[in-house]
């Protein structure tokens, strides 16, 4: 593959860390600018212009998620967290929290570059197909990134994003998590579904009346996810 052509923020509290991780992605073609803390990273995106924040979660003062929370609080901005803690409840805490990926300790750089190109690539989630996919009430405009229920625009994410229009594109079919990931992350995850699970969860927040009895994102059991219907 080619150098990754990406701007990234680098919060990372562990100065060997930081400086190691980033002179690795900058032999894979990023730009890096870091910050040692949270309040550090806030303050440099107040007036950088970033594609990617990568982001620890074991900072001193503000943390990571609470880092995370904020940044999604105020749009859409390629959130991967890259920590060293692996427990199931920290990497749905993550999620939960807005991060878009999260990535591991020890890490390969070339691995976490094909995830950041991945991340990129979502801005043209939609491929080919019609410009106005429906499903019930919502409204589908994959080449304007537009969403709407009920005629009120929703606020997706990229990742959310991407992820219906993978859906509702398939028509009605189911779309396995395997294919899911494949699609949306552009990442071989083995069979780790916590990922997906999670935005399918975030997602229903915002595009369902009721999150918790689904009418337009559907969970077929033992095989994976499919849009009630599409028009």
């Amino acid at each position: 593959m080619g150098p990754v052509d990406a701007r990234l923020l680098l919060v990372e509290d562990d100065e060997r860390i930081r400086l190691a991780l980033a002179m690795a992605l900058a032999d894979q073609g990023c730009e890096v600018l870091e910050a040692a803390s949270g309040e550090q990273a806030l303050e440099q995106l107040a007036t950088a212009v970033v594609d990617v924040v990568l982001l620890d979660l074991m900072l001193p003062g503000m943390d990571g998620l609470d880092v995370c929370r904020t940044l999604r609080s105020r749009g859409d901005l390629p959130i991967i967290i890259v920590s060293a803690r692996t427990d199931t409840s920290d990497v749905i805490a993550g999620l939960e929290a807005g991060a878009d990926d999260y990535v591991t300790k020890p890490l390969v750089a070339s691995e976490l570059a094909a995830r950041i190109r991945a991340l990129l690539r979502r801005r043209d989630p939609g491929g080919v197909g019609p410009r106005v996919l429906r499903v019930g009430e919502l409204e589908v405009r994959p080449d304007e990134e537009v969403v709407r229920r009920g005629g009120e625009e929703v606020h997706l994410t990229r990742t959310e994003f991407g992820l219906l229009v993978e859906l509702v594109q398939a028509g009605g079919a189911v779309v396995s998590r395997e294919d899911l990931l494949r699609r949306v992350w552009g990442y071989d995850y083995f069979g780790d579904t916590r990922l997906l699970d999670v935005h399918v969860r975030r997602l229903r927040r915002k595009v369902e009346r009721d999150p918790d009895q689904p009418e337009c994102v559907l969970t077929v059991r033992g095989r994976g996810y499919k849009v009630a219907r599409t028009g």
